[in-house]
């Protein structure tokens, strides 16, 4: 059984990655927000009793269905507010989630390279990011699982309720798309 203050350093370690990969996903920080909250309270509910060992797999898997879960929501509200809009007129749309105004230097790199470094760094990062929003939903989760989360391919099969051979499938395919339009932009690995 996990301690309280075992869970507690749980989810303080995967909080930001935790938001980060949803927010991919959801491309809405105040979505991502509720979500990762939502995924951690459940988590402290209903899983607190279990070995702290199981509390990263857990917490994926319940993180996973909590997005799929926002976006069987995100459905019916837009079907609801289609029908709702044909009353109503044309209804204004809100703006697009930019991920680059989440984003933090890493701590370890602060004051330890060139401005000039740091501006490449950056926008290798956008390219990069720019280029993840891009893949397919599953794509993307496999590659965020396993290089982001760095799971292996069984803890990523877990978390995306599918077989190891998707997972080694829906990777390589994200890795050589990602290359492939890197490489395009002049980007080289």
């Amino acid at each position: 059984m996990a301690t309280d203050q075992e869970l507690a350093d749980f989810l303080q370690s995967v909080d930001k990655r935790a938001f980060k990969r949803t927010a991919y996903a959801v491309r809405s920080d105040d979505a991502a927000l509720d979500i990762v909250q939502d995924a951690m309270i459940r988590l402290a509910e209903k899983y607190a009793d279990r070995p702290a060992a199981e509390l990263p797999l857990l917490f994926q898997r319940i993180l996973s269905n909590a997005t799929m879960d926002w976006f069987r929501r995100e459905k019916v509200r837009s079907a609801v507010v289609h029908n709702l809009g044909d009353f109503e007129g044309n209804a204004d749309g809100e703006g697009d989630f930019d991920l680059l105004e989440s984003l933090h230097l890493l701590e370890d790199t602060l004051g330890t390279e060139s401005a000039s470094d740091a501006v490449y760094r950056t926008q290798v990062l956008r390219l990069i990011e720019t280029e993840l929003e891009a893949l397919p939903p599953r794509q993307r989760e496999a590659f965020l699982l396993r290089y982001w989360e760095e799971f292996d391919v069984a803890e990523t099969a877990a978390v995306m309720g599918c077989s190891e051979g998707s997972v080694k499938t829906h990777c390589s395919r994200a890795v050589h798309a990602l290359v492939k339009a890197l490489s395009n932009k002049g980007i080289q690995a």
